[in-house]
């Protein structure tokens, strides 16, 4: 009888070692027969920073890439690509703890309604080389902008989040915009 339930025991472990070491879709998917523990707790953090749309002088911050001919550059279908700098605090010579890169678009007919596809890439401290992904809706006129972290890279692996944001200056002069992110993510 101990030597029958030895061999269930046996023939039950290597049932699951094979299970484990099975491949569904080739190499790519392989299964490892170890299972370490990297329970990593979840952690909030809150970041603040100044987002500088600069379209004009010897070093535009965005372009238009596409939109409709002969229209003007909020129009319906005005697509941009974006290079901004972060900044720690409003000033533009403050101090840069990254840059805003992506696309933003005039996604409305019916008001100035943006489109934003933004990684927001952080240059400085602790979070150097991790971005955060954004992707929503930006009603431009609104005092208060939410849109959501969809995801992230380096310290925001599995990013999640709200972003608030809200216009800090605009001068019709030079067309030079500053917006303050106020960012809450959950991640790993």
């Amino acid at each position: 009888m101990a030597c029958f339930l030895v061999q269930i025991l046996v023939l039950l472990y290597f049932t699951v070692f094979l299970t484990f070491c099975s491949t569904t879709n080739g190499k790519f998917s392989e299964k490892s027969p170890m299972i370490i523990s990297t329970k990593r707790m979840e952690k909030m953090t809150r970041l603040r920073f100044y987002f500088h749309d600069i379209p004009s002088g010897k070093n535009p911050t965005n372009m238009r890439i596409a939109g409709p001919e002969n229209t003007t550059a909020d129009s319906f279908g005005s697509t941009f690509m974006v290079d901004s700098p972060l900044t720690e605090e409003p000033e533009p010579n403050s101090k840069l703890v990254g840059r805003a890169q992506g696309v933003y678009a005039f996604a409305s007919q019916h008001d100035a309604g943006l489109l934003m596809v933004l990684n927001f890439a952080f240059l400085e401290g602790t979070y150097n080389g991790s971005a955060l992904s954004i992707l929503g809706r930006s009603p431009v006129f609104d005092n208060i902008r939410e849109m959501p972290i969809v995801g992230g890279s380096g310290l925001f692996r599995f990013a999640r989040g709200y972003s608030l944001s809200k216009t800090i200056s605009s001068s019709q002069k030079s067309t030079t915009v500053v917006v303050e992110y106020n960012v809450t993510v959950v991640h790993f």
